[in-house]
């Protein structure tokens, strides 16, 4: 049995074909560029149509080259937190408010939950910017258009394609309106958010399986009898493809954005731990949550530096950052894209401290990376008191994959802690592979771990390339 895992983010739509055992196949990756649309005003935004296309372009590169026979199981690993407004016929009335978006604010008067601890503990979220509770009503307000319903990137995205597209527990979490209990829509979520049932999308029970309508499995024949399991988050995702599956493990991500994160399995409607004010709490499926913490920088700090400071390229890049200590380099504030939650500073708010007429470019890049390196030893400080435990942490991603310099300065800000590399690029695709074929287990023994300073960086490689990818 062959795998389609799927990774639909914010940079980019992949799709690679992987055996039983979740390994690649050689030569079957597809993937596509997506154009994030971002505003001084806090606008982060994507279009439906355009990413749709997209998606479709994949299939079509792998279908044309043969990858797709012997594919039985689809599995999709999605951008957490993204929500469309639909009218009546199924149709957009706007863009995709990803989770870089900080413009939503509640509406004038509402004043948020009842009991905002109590809110947090059941949702695992806060009312915010980020999530539905807070989106639903600002969206609608400014649709132009009556909103017949609301719906996730890529519930879109499977409506156009399945005979049903309900949302996974997983996706629907991280609307921040999901009892993560009861795995049903929380109705003080649901009230703060001004909407009836009707306008939320369906919740897919365990073991959910979608099918292709037969326009698309005509049009990729391989698929038409390949079921299709509910998508997962990103982040959870992630962790199961970094082999993090259990609470001596974290995972600590760096791609487009960063975030570190500990699975636990906590099944359907048992109760659940106090979760710290500080962090978040999200389901990867009915039988595991993931807790941890977020940032609006990871390698869009160096996209952003590559591009305004002119870098030296390649060796000349590795050299002169072989020259910095692990966790040197410029002070810096690195909020460029303001805060995740609960953190509500706006976008923009990022600082660059300590220069000089001698400060050079590859000093700024190196204080932005320690400077994310700051905040993720901050929040898993406080993972680790969820545990009463000091954990091991993998680290994984394409921007920390691309930047062994990146890599010792996490080892050295999280020492004494162990801290690993996952080689595989594609761990969120591959992390979703193993929750599908319900092998989360088998994570730990894929392999894949190394040294943080193994592997030379892409930057290096013949070819050329982007280097630190998302």
């Amino acid at each position: 049995m062959n795998i389609l895992a799927l990774d639909l983010g914010t940079s980019s739509v992949r799709g690679l074909v992987l055996d039983a055992d979740a390994r690649p196949l050689p030569g079957a990756l597809a993937r596509r560029r997506v154009r994030l649309t971002v505003g001084d005003d806090g606008a982060g935004t994507l279009d439906a149509r355009r990413y749709l296309a997209c998606f479709v372009e994949c299939l079509d590169e792998l279908s044309a080259a043969g990858h797709l026979r012997g594919v039985e199981l689809v599995a999709t690993s999605a951008q957490w937190h993204s929500v469309l407004p639909l009218d009546a016929a199924g149709e957009p009335l706007g863009p995709v408010l990803t989770w870089l978006d900080t413009r939503p604010e509640p509406p004038a008067g509402v004043t948020g939950p009842a009991d905002a601890a109590a809110f947090h503990q059941r949702t695992g979220a806060w009312w915010h910017r980020c999530y539905w509770s807070v989106r639903l009503p600002w969206l609608r307000d400014r649709a132009g258009s009556t909103v017949a319903r609301f719906t996730g990137l890529v519930e879109y995205v499977f409506a156009e394609l399945l005979t049903q597209a309900p949302m996974s527990v997983s996706q629907a979490s991280g609307t921040g309106m999901l009892d993560l209990s009861t795995l049903g829509w929380d109705e003080e979520a649901r009230a703060l958010a001004g909407v009836e049932p009707g306008e939320l999308p369906e919740l897919a029970p365990a073991g959910w399986r979608g099918r292709l309508r037969p326009g698309p499995a005509r049009r990729w024949p391989d698929l038409a009898g390949a079921g299709w399991a509910t998508p997962v988050g990103d982040g959870a995702a992630s962790n199961v493809g970094s082999g993090c599956v259990d609470a001596g493990h974290a995972a600590v991500t760096v791609g487009t954005s960063a975030a570190v994160r500990l699975l636990q399995r906590m099944p359907a409607h048992a109760p659940l731990p106090p979760l710290p004010h500080q962090l978040w709490r999200y389901r990867v499926d009915h039988d595991h949550v993931v807790t941890g913490a977020a940032y609006s920088s990871g390698g869009n700090l160096f996209a952003w530096a590559n591009r305004e400071l002119r870098l030296p390229s390649g060796a000349a890049l590795d050299a002169a950052l072989a020259q910095i200590p692990p966790g040197g380099g410029r002070p810096a504030n690195v909020r460029f894209g303001g805060d995740r939650p609960p953190g509500r500073a706006p976008a923009g708010s990022g600082e660059l401290r300590g220069l000089g007429f001698g400060t050079s470019s590859v000093e700024i890049l190196a204080g932005l990376m320690a400077g994310l390196c700051e905040l993720v030893a901050d929040d898993l400080a406080l993972l680790e008191h969820t545990v009463d435990r000091t954990v091991e942490v993998v680290l994984g991603g394409g921007a920390v994959a691309a930047s062994p310099w990146w890599r010792q300065a996490f080892a050295a800000r999280l020492a004494p802690r162990t801290v690993a590399h996952q080689r595989n690029p594609e761990i969120g695709a591959t992390g979703a592979a193993l929750l599908a074929s319900g092998r989360v287990d088998d994570a730990v023994a894929l392999g894949g771990i190394g040294r943080t300073d193994d592997h030379p960086s892409p930057t290096t490689s013949a070819g050329g390339g982007r280097p630190y990818p998302s």
